[in-house]
C-alpha cells in the first residue's frame, strides 16, 4: 500500500493547497513589486511622456511573466514552506502519517504539484516570456533606459563555409560598417579578398553598398587580379542584428528561433554565443528546480516546532535567495570561460539536489 499511487482525498487536498498558495503568493508579491517599480520609474514615464496604455500593456503586462520567470524558485520554496509548517503546526502531517502513510507517499501530491508548477514555467520560458519580452525591452528602451546605441568594433564572423566578413566598426545609427572586409577560403587556400571604406547596409533592398572597395582575386599561378570601384552593391549572408546582439536580444528568441541563432553563431565564431547558451540552460534549469526545492521545503517544514512556522519561513526564503544568487554567480563562470554554459547553468541544481536528498533521508526520522 505503501506506493499506491491511486488519487485520494490527501492527494487532491494537497494539490490544492499547494497550488492556490503558489497563486495567492505569486499575484501578491507580483502587486508589490509592481508598486516599487512604478515609484522607481514614475520620473523617466513621465519625463518621456509614456502612454497610459503603452504603461499598462506594453510594460506591466509583459513585466509580469518575466518576473515570475525570474524568481519562481522562490515562489515555489516559500509556498511549501508556508503551507506545510501551517499543517505541522496543526498537527496534520503527524495524523497523516498515523493512519499508515508513509512519508514518501506522501510526497506524490508534492512532487504532482511540482511537476504542473514546471511544466507551466517551462512553457512561460520556451515560448510566451520570449514574445513578452519583444514589447518590454522595447518599452523599456524607447520610455525607460538610454536609447544611446553603442558602436560595435572588431567584428569577426564566419558568415558561410569558408567566408569571413570582418569590420573594424559598426554604427548602429547609420547601419554602417568601417573597414569592412570580406575573404573567401576554399581548401584552406584564400581565393578572393574585398576591402571596402565603409558598408552600408540597404534596407529597402537588404544589400550591402560597398563604397571605394578593392577587389583582388587570387589564381593558382600565384598571381592575382585586382579591381576596384566607388560602389558595390552585394547580398551577404549577414544582418544589422548580426552587429550588436546581445543577452537582452536573445531573451526575445522563443525556442526554436535560439536553436537556430546558436546553430548560427556556432558556425560563425560568434563569442556572444555564450549569451544564447546561458538563455538555453536557464530556460529548462529554471523549473527543474520547482522539484528540488519542493523536496527541501517538505523536508525542512515537515515538523512541528516550538517555535511556530516563522523559523521556517525564514529559513525558506533564505535558502530560496542562496538558489537565485547561485543561479546569477554560476553565470560568471561561463563568461571567464572557467565551465561550459550547461555544467555551470546546471551546477545549482546539482549541489541542491544533493543537499535536497540528505535533507530528505534526514525528515522521516
Amino acid at each position: 500500500m505503501e506506493f499506491d499511487l491511486r488519487p485520494r482525498k490527501l492527494d487532491i487536498y494537497i494539490v490544492k493547497k499547494f497550488i492556490s498558495t503558489f497563486f495567492v503568493a505569486l499575484i501578491l508579491i507580483i502587486g508589490i513589486v509592481i508598486i516599487f517599480d512604478i515609484s522607481e520609474k514614475i520620473d523617466d514615464f513621465v519625463e518621456k511622456e509614456a502612454p497610459l496604455r503603452a504603461i499598462i500593456f506594453d510594460y506591466y503586462v509583459n513585466f509580469v511573466p518575466y518576473f515570475m520567470n525570474m524568481f519562481s524558485p522562490l515562489f515555489v520554496f516559500i509556498t511549501v514552506i508556508f503551507f506545510t509548517s501551517k499543517m505541522a503546526a496543526d498537527s496534520e502531517i503527524v495524523a497523516i502519517l498515523s493512519c499508515g502513510i508513509s512519508f514518501h507517499r506522501m510526497m506524490v501530491p508534492y512532487l504532482f504539484s511540482a511537476a504542473l508548477i514546471a511544466i507551466f514555467s517551462l512553457t512561460l520560458n520556451l515560448f510566451v516570456i520570449p514574445e513578452s519580452n519583444k514589447e518590454r525591452i522595447a518599452f523599456e528602451t524607447k520610455y525607460i533606459k538610454d536609447k544611446t546605441k553603442s558602436v560595435g568594433r572588431n567584428v569577426h564572423y564566419q558568415i558561410a563555409p569558408g567566408e569571413f566578413a570582418f569590420a573594424e566598426s559598426f554604427s548602429a545609427w547609420n547601419n554602417t560598417a568601417y573597414r569592412f572586409t570580406l575573404e573567401k577560403i576554399e581548401d584552406s587556400r584564400l581565393v578572393s579578398k574585398i576591402t571596402a571604406e565603409t558598408a552600408v547596409y540597404d534596407t529597402t533592398r537588404n544589400v550591402w553598398r560597398l563604397k571605394k572597395y578593392f577587389i583582388r582575386e587570387y589564381n593558382d599561378d600565384l598571381t592575382d587580379k585586382i579591381s576596384s570601384g566607388r560602389q558595390l552593391d552585394t547580398a551577404l549572408a549577414l544582418s544589422v542584428k548580426d552587429f550588436y546582439w546581445n543577452e537582452k536580444s536573445v531573451e526575445t528568441l522563443n525556442y526554436f528561433e535560439l536553436e537556430e541563432m546558436i546553430k548560427t553563431q556556432k558556425m560563425r565564431g560568434d563569442a556572444n554565443v555564450r549569451y544564447s547558451l546561458i538563455q538555453k540552460n536557464n530556460r529548462f534549469a529554471l523549473p527543474f528546480s520547482a522539484f528540488i526545492l519542493t523536496i527541501m521545503g517538505v523536508a525542512l517544514s515537515s515538523k512541528k516546532r516550538r517555535g511556530g512556522i516563522g523559523w521556517n519561513i525564514g529559513a525558506g526564503i533564505a535558502l530560496a535567495f542562496t538558489y537565485i544568487l547561485f543561479m546569477k554567480f554560476s553565470e560568471m563562470f561561463v563568461h571567464t570561460d572557467a565551465l561550459s554554459p550547461a555544467f555551470a547553468l546546471w551546477l545549482p541544481n546539482i549541489v541542491f539536489a544533493v543537499i535536497a536528498v540528505i535533507l530528505y533521508r534526514i525528515a522521516p526520522k
